[in-house]
């Protein structure tokens, strides 16, 4: 019993550990994106997230960065980690959101995909239709097909 308590508290820790916070509150992982090796309802979810983590099979973002343009548009780049083996593939989408927050409304607001390679980084940038863009969000789903 105890040797059976003491596996799960290492399981435990070793999933906590993995659980890194996201780089930018401004990216949205969707949790298919993050790891998708298990279904993913939610009775089997956490076993897959746990075995995920214990494995180290995720995309994780490492650098977000902006800057204007010599135009005055804004431009997102992104950077991040495939710490599965294999490719991953999945889409964003940048919601570009003026000086009170709120988004505007623009026709390149559409899902893009991304391939990261097995064990690589990965990166994706994206401009500001408009100048009076001056924040963002990005959005991430399993690629679909």
């Amino acid at each position: 019993m105890k040797t059976t308590l003491n596996i799960l508290l290492v399981l435990a820790a070793v999933y906590l550990v993995g659980c890194d916070e996201p780089v930018d509150n401004r990216i949205n992982m969707d949790d298919e994106v993050r790891s998708d090796t298990l279904a993913s309802n939610y009775v089997t979810r956490p076993i897959g997230d746990a075995f995920s983590a214990l494995i180290g099979e995720s995309i994780d973002i490492k650098r977000v960065a902006t800057r204007t343009t010599e135009a005055g548009f804004m431009e997102v780049y992104v950077q991040g980690y495939n710490r599965a083996p294999s490719v991953k593939r999945f889409e964003y989408r940048v919601e570009w959101l003026d000086s009170q927050g709120l988004m505007l409304e623009t026709t390149t607001s559409t899902w893009l995909p991304v391939s990261a390679k097995g064990k690589s980084t990965f990166q994706f940038k994206a401009i500001a239709p408009t100048r009076n863009a001056v924040d963002f969000r990005i959005n991430t789903r399993k690629e679909v097909k």
